[in-house]
């Protein structure tokens, strides 16, 4: 992305509506696994650190990030030492064998998402488990995902693809920011037939605290629908996978535990 976007990401990400919400949903999601107190945990992309303190909650946090003014934002933010790195060739080599990966709107951002996904599969221990996040339908594409730099926005069924095709198996992939997303639609079809220009960062600057209190409240609630069920639609995706166990000759899978929501 470019600086003056990550700037303003980093300004507004930890009150604006969209990634507080996002957040709670993220964090009941990880709630949901099976994670050891000294899980190892790696954020692949971290961005500007908007997600570190709530995943240094979950167990041993890592993170890398390949730009570098995002970098030094998120290292401003003092909860971890954030690594230089990047997907699919630039994972640093100490990150291995671990617990969880955590890739919160990155394979969009890159042009081969099957190697990356296969390159956050290789850094997992048997049974160790993902979470992604990922924009959906392209068909919603506006200028927004121009100013972020999105390569794509996914549909379910090529998000599982993706993944399964790395060798993940699924736990689940639901569409989520659903109950908002009749007015994103709309909105987004407006601009563009009736051509309306911008330069795509609208979508992150801060509403009013009366309607960014009810966007977050709206968004917020789903928390509550992914605890019960898949939603079918939405204006994102949310996948938990796991690598499978190494089947061992004579034995049978490895029954040691893994993570599955």
């Amino acid at each position: 992305m470019q600086p003056e976007t990550y700037r303003l990401m980093a300004e507004v990400e930890e009150v604006h509506w969209w990634f507080r919400a996002r957040r709670d949903i993220l964090a009941a999601t990880l709630e949901k696994l099976r994670l050891g107190q000294n899980a190892k945990i790696l954020e692949a992309g971290c961005g500007t650190g908007g997600n570190l303190a709530m995943l240094d909650h979950f167990g041993k946090l890592h993170a890398f990030e390949p730009d570098p003014e995002a970098r030094t934002v998120a290292q401003s933010k003092h909860v971890i030492t954030i690594e230089a790195g990047g997907l699919p060739d630039g994972v640093p080599e100490n990150f291995k064998d671990l617990d969880l990966i955590c890739a919160f709107d990155v394979l969009e951002h890159i042009d081969d998402d099957h190697a990356a996904a296969t390159a956050l599969f290789e850094r997992l221990r048997d049974g160790g488990g993902l979470v992604v996040t990922v924009p959906a339908f392209a068909w919603l594409w506006s200028r927004h995902d121009d100013a972020v730099q999105h390569k794509r926005r996914y549909t379910r069924k090529r998000l599982v693809t993706v993944l399964q095709n790395a060798g993940f198996e699924i736990a689940r992939c639901s569409y989520f920011n659903t109950l908002l997303f009749p007015l994103v639609a709309v909105i987004r079809l407006g601009r563009r037939l009736l051509r309306i220009e911008g330069d795509g960062t609208q979508e992150m600057a801060l509403p009013g605290r009366l309607v960014n209190r009810l966007l977050y409240d709206l968004f917020g609630f789903e928390r509550q629908l992914l605890a019960r069920f898949d939603l079918p639609f939405g204006v994102s995706l949310l996948a938990v996978a796991h690598r499978p166990h190494a089947r061992q000759s004579g034995h049978g899978p490895d029954q040691s535990s893994d993570l599955r929501s």
